[in-house]
């Protein structure tokens, strides 16, 4: 899931894993060089890659199974994120994947090894993937993982996945774990970010240079006690966008967020307790001095 040069020759959608497969199976004869194409969201990620050919998941878009009692849902690598927020929405299930990229695919998202904001409480998405089922550069079909919430059998071919960026193969399908939706949530405008120290393990707990908010939930009355550290803004959660695409990331320890934050006089998104800091910059006179910190 690299930076996609141009210089492609080709193009091509299976619209199965079979055909995933034998296509595969045929380029590997021939030698040519492929770039996955999900989304296309998270392209701009790594080194640009000059490519033969390049290899679409939107074919594969099908929802394979989904069991609300167990909080499975497996689904094909092509589907949207937006599409199964819609599907578990009515059972009162979240993936908790990305907020603010519906368009984006799952085969993507796990690829590219991306998290949303509410990692702060659940943990990263590769927490979330149960199985991978991957075709590899010589076309074999491989799967790794169980459609079980505690599984411990086997190679861990799902976390190896997650972040590879296609390294192991096109992912094909992924199962994730859901979680149930709380009672009530709630967006808490912070006066001060340190504020959030007083809440019990929040959602997320999000900076940007226009003020911080904790995003909470649970019972309704202990959602409504974060009035006493904030303003409850809203009773759901409303996340922040940049307003221009093409951004960057400082990853820094936890502890670091606030020195980092105070570095920079772009647009940023911070997210404390977990240590990321998005940039809405590509400026190298903003970028350097950061990395060089």
């Amino acid at each position: 899931m690299s930076q996609f040069a141009p210089g492609a020759v080709a193009h091509h959608a299976p619209g199965s894993v079979e055909a995933m497969a034998e296509l595969y199976r045929e380029l590997d004869t021939s030698g040519a060089t492929t770039v996955v194409i999900g989304g296309g969201n998270h392209l701009g990620i790594g080194n640009p890659v000059l490519a033969d050919t390049s290899v679409a998941t939107s074919g594969l878009d099908a929802v394979i199974d989904h069991q609300p009692d167990d909080l499975t849902l497996t689904v094909e690598a092509g589907v949207t994120i937006g599409t199964i927020d819609e599907l578990v929405r009515p059972h009162r299930q979240t993936p908790a994947l990305p907020e603010t990229e519906p368009d984006a695919t799952i085969g993507g998202v796990v690829a590219a090894g991306v998290s949303g904001f509410r990692r702060n409480r659940f943990g990263p998405t590769r927490d979330r993937v149960l199985e991978v089922t991957v075709v590899t550069g010589d076309g074999r079909v491989v799967t790794g993982g169980a459609r079980v919430v505690k599984n411990v059998s086997g190679y861990d071919l799902p976390r190896l996945a997650t972040g590879s960026f296609g390294a192991l193969g096109v992912i094909v399908s992924v199962c994730l774990k859901l979680w149930p939706e709380p009672e009530s949530r709630a967006t808490v405008r912070l006066d001060d970010v340190a504020d959030a120290d007083r809440l019990h393990r929040p959602v997320a707990v999000l900076e940007t240079e226009e003020g911080a908010w904790a995003y909470v939930q649970g019972p309704a009355a202990e959602v409504a006690s974060a009035s006493s550290v904030g303003t409850i803004q809203s009773d759901d959660f409303t996340w922040p966008t940049f307003d221009e695409p093409g951004t960057a990331e400082m990853r820094v320890p936890p502890v670091l967020v606030r020195e980092a934050v105070a570095r920079l006089d772009v647009p940023f998104i911070a997210q404390h307790g977990v240590g990321v800091v998005a940039i809405a910059s590509e400026d190298p006179d903003v970028l350097q001095p950061a990395r060089s910190w």
